[in-house]
């Protein structure tokens, strides 16, 4: 597997500071913001400097029960030739259910849901894992993602799902030390023992970010420092294997750039800390004097509820990749797999976003935890792709929208998501006359293109209002 060395997450905000950081080998842009025909001029000299740039997407679902879109797939390959990318990156994760394959409304979660570890959502995984990375010009690579909920009736731990997807695909992994904590404070699973059942010659760089604890919960913000806790993860992870590169995270409430590097610092710190402990463990077990097996007592005390330990060992091929077992080709997987997947996810989803009932088996207050946070993040995001939105809705912006978006699940991406936010302010009656609603109505008027929608009650209003004007 490729050297990476040290990265940072690029994003517009820190595009300068990044540029000017010591030590920095590589960086990550998500995918989704980038467009190849006008790359940032800040990608542009990183690049020109030798800099790797990875693309990380975010919204191609490849835990969804239906295939992975054509059109995402190729502007995810577009963007790593843009990029002259080695590798791309995306997560295990589904991000819209219903549909055809359901009967049903089709609805996005605007953010990652975990899949649940079963056997029916492996076949799927791995199948939509092979679409993608056919369709793909340069190796894929794939993250365990956070988890705020867990599903009902899940077969695997963790590491045991990862084994099983990159031994049946062949696909690189993306270990997130961040999540693994995440889901140790919120799902009670141990990192340790996910490191341990992980195909570790499989990874092909690693993720570490900032969070924190509200009411014994843990929210992977990419907002706050690194807590000791994950440091000690990402230690623990270069004990047992080198990681070909690691890369620190953060999406909002950036510090001053000084402080980056110095957690950066700290970051290689830890690796090299694990690759000590990791280079003298071996040297001790070679005269028999050091036991090397780690149990779950390293770091978290809980206890994960696996059913068994993966005990195979994966050995790497040239490039990194897990090598074909002796298993059979994989055969077609049956449609009924994928419906039965489908309609388990459009019942969470729909839980979570339109307000029906909760599936049998899921903890109540934990969806409602879930539900809350999918909402803030449409806010979030919405506020990135539309700023001019909080301007003019000032302080009311993120009150308003999450009432919205309890009522108003979302189906066409964010941009749509920010229309629809300011059409149904307009027609709610939530604003009275005056400069706000003028400044609203322009701007979604502007946006909404040349003429109002036909099915928009708002612009049956100013058609109405222009005819009267030119009686």
């Amino acid at each position: 597997m490729r050297r990476l060395g040290t990265g940072i997450g690029w994003r517009p905000e820190i595009a300068d500071a990044v540029e000017r950081m010591p030590g920095i080998d590589w960086v990550e842009a998500v995918a989704e913001n980038v467009c190849p025909g006008h790359l940032p001029d800040s990608l542009l000299r990183l690049r020109e400097r030798g800099v790797t740039v990875i693309p990380h997407g975010v919204s191609l679902g490849l835990g969804d029960a239906e295939r992975p879109d054509a059109g995402r797939l190729a502007a995810l390959a577009e963007r790593a030739e843009a990029l002259g990318s080695p590798l791309v990156t995306e997560h295990i994760a589904f991000v819209r259910a219903g549909g055809l394959l359901t009967a049903s409304a089709r609805l996005e979660a605007g953010h990652l849901l975990p899949v649940p570890r079963t056997r029916d959502a492996l076949d799927v995984l791995c199948e939509n894992v092979r679409i993608a990375q056919d369709a793909l010009p340069v190796p894929l690579a794939v993250e365990n993602i956070a988890a705020l909920i867990a599903w009902p009736g899940e077969e695997m731990t963790e590491g045991q799902f990862l084994y099983e997807l990159a031994d049946r695909t062949g696909v690189r992994l993306l270990i997130d030390v961040a999540n693994l904590h995440t889901n140790h404070v919120n799902r009670g699973e141990d990192p340790v023992k996910a490191l341990a059942e992980l195909p570790l010659e499989a990874i092909a760089y690693v993720h570490v970010a900032g969070g924190f604890e509200r009411d014994g919960v843990w929210h992977d913000s990419h907002a706050h420092p690194v807590p000791r806790l994950v440091l000690d993860i990402l230690t623990d992870l270069a004990s047992r294997v080198s990681p070909p590169g690691v890369l620190l995270e953060r999406d909002e409430n950036f510090p001053e750039p000084a402080e980056l590097e110095r957690e950066l610092g700290t970051i290689r710190a830890a690796v090299e800390a694990g690759e000590r402990e990791g280079a003298l463990a071996r040297a001790s077990s070679t005269t028999g004097e050091h036991d090397t097996t780690k149990t779950g007592t390293g770091i978290g005390t809980k206890a994960a509820t696996g059913t068994g330990t993966t005990t195979a060992t994966a050995t790497a091929t040239g490039d990194g990749s897990v090598p074909a077992t002796s298993e059979p080709a994989p055969t077609a997987l049956d449609e009924a797999t994928r419906q039965r997947l489908g309609l388990a996810q459009a019942a969470l989803l729909s839980a979570l976003v339109a307000g029906t009932p909760v599936p049998e088996g899921f903890d109540r207050v934990r969806l409602g935890v879930q539900a809350r946070a999918l909402a803030a993040k449409r806010a979030d995001v919405v506020a990135k792709v539309a700023p001019e939105l909080p301007l003019i809705l000032g302080s009311g912006y993120r009150t308003a929208f999450i009432a919205y978006a309890q009522g108003h699940p979302m189906h066409g991406g964010y941009r749509q998501d920010a229309l629809d936010f300011a059409e149904e302010t307009l027609l709610g009656g939530r604003l009275t006359e005056g400069r706000a609603r003028r400044e609203l109505r322009r701007w979604w008027l502007d946006r909404s293109g040349p003429a109002p929608r036909p099915k928009s009650r708002l612009g049956q209003v100013g058609r109405v209002g222009r005819t009267l004007i030119r009686r």
